[in-house]
């Protein structure tokens, strides 16, 4: 993780051209910005797509940077608009590509673990879009709720009500499966 005056030295090299600063920062940065849009678009194609508009930006727009956040916020800021115009213009869900599970598990524990990733992952694709932004910002990107409120344009108290009410429907909804799995075991 770099801090705003790393980031400032950086982001000022690239805003002058430097290839090698965009390099450091693509590298540190893309893997983040493709898990976020591929859980936002369901999509591993159109994650790619976001992510490469999103490091375009981050070529020509540089320079518009400014040091009130770390760069790591304002990428997910770009990626994020760019997902958010892309599910506007979709209707339909996309399909999913569920994270792997280590293959060090026992293949029952292995089995488990990705069927329980593909219930969480439906009922996280259910909630509302500005909830499972702010829940996808803040559990898997690693973002603090001041960092997810820049990205998504809003206040802290909003991306705290936001997680809140997410969490709750994630908790109801998991818990319903699992209701649902006991009450059909033999």
């Amino acid at each position: 993780m770099t801090n705003l005056h790393d980031d400032a030295a950086l982001m000022l090299r690239i805003g002058r051209g430097d290839a090698a600063a965009y390099r450091s920062v693509a590298d540190q940065h893309l893997e983040a910005i493709m898990k976020y849009a591929q859980r936002l678009l369901r999509s591993p194609s159109e994650a790619e797509d976001v992510a490469q508009e999103t490091f375009l930006r981050l070529w020509t727009d540089a320079a518009s940077w400014t040091p009130e956040a770390r760069v790591s916020a304002w990428l997910h800021r770009i990626a994020h608009n760019l997902c958010m115009d892309r599910l506007r213009k979709m209707r339909e869900p996309l399909t999913d590509a569920v994270e792997q599970a280590p293959s060090a598990d026992r293949p029952g524990q292995l089995f488990a673990r990705k069927q329980l990733a593909e219930q969480v992952d439906q009922v996280l694709h259910a909630l509302p879009e500005r909830q499972r932004a702010a829940i996808t910002l803040v559990h898997y990107q690693g973002m603090t709720n001041p960092e997810a409120a820049l990205v998504l344009g809003v206040g802290v108290e909003a991306v705290e009500s936001l997680l809140s009410r997410a969490r709750r429907t994630l908790r109801r909804e998991l818990a319903g499966i699992e209701t649902q799995e006991r009450g059909s075991a033999p």
